[in-house]
């Protein structure tokens, strides 16, 4: 499955999308450190690198914790995926100085994220990312420090058996279309 897209865009990049049916394999380890390792190299505002991934393996101690963070829809498909990841940002920029707030705090965690999306996929894995997330919950269950921030969480794993799904998920099971180039850029002042 891919989108239509100029064959000047990556193919990487068409081909990302969203499934919500994982197969429940596990994501070892040497994998997902270099999925994050991609997402290390995102650009951010000063270098600051402000993301944070906090994540639990489907069979270790902390994924029904993790999972429970999530909002009842979502915990009913992510608990097949292999891994859940929450990512996290510093909201400020933190020196020998003191401390300022982070403007692009989100956006960079946001950049970060994607490059973790593309990564995976070039690995053979699917993401889902969410906000359909207990934000409260989810700074509790991962003893969120002060002025860090939960963004949205992921999953991670092997596509699964669209049949395992729900029926009204399975139809929405497809590539999604995107909007066109010129309803999203635009040259000179914003126009709605």
């Amino acid at each position: 499955m891919s989108r239509n897209a100029s064959p000047k865009v990556l193919p990487l990049i068409a081909s990302r999308w969203s499934p919500r049916a994982f197969d429940r394999s596990a994501v070892p380890q040497e994998d997902l450190d270099v999925i994050f390792e991609a997402a290390g190299l995102a650009p951010s505002a000063y270098n600051y690198q402000p993301w944070r991934f906090a994540y639990a393996h489907r069979d270790d101690a902390h994924f029904e914790a993790f999972l429970s963070a999530l909002v009842p829809f979502n915990q009913s498909w992510a608990k097949d995926a292999g891994v859940l990841v929450y990512v996290v940002s510093d909201m400020f920029m933190r020196s020998d100085q003191g401390s300022n707030p982070n403007h692009s705090h989100s956006f960079d965690a946001g950049a970060a994220w994607a490059s973790a999306a593309l990564q995976a996929q070039h690995m053979g894995y699917h993401t889902h990312g969410m906000t359909g997330v207990d934000f409260d919950k989810a700074a509790q269950v991962l003893n969120l420090p002060e002025g860090f921030r939960v963004e949205m969480a992921f999953v991670i794993g092997r596509q699964g058996d669209v049949k395992q799904l729900p029926e009204m998920l399975r139809e929405r099971e497809v590539v999604s279309d995107r909007k066109p180039v010129g309803a999203i850029a635009f040259a000179g002042p914003f126009t709605a």
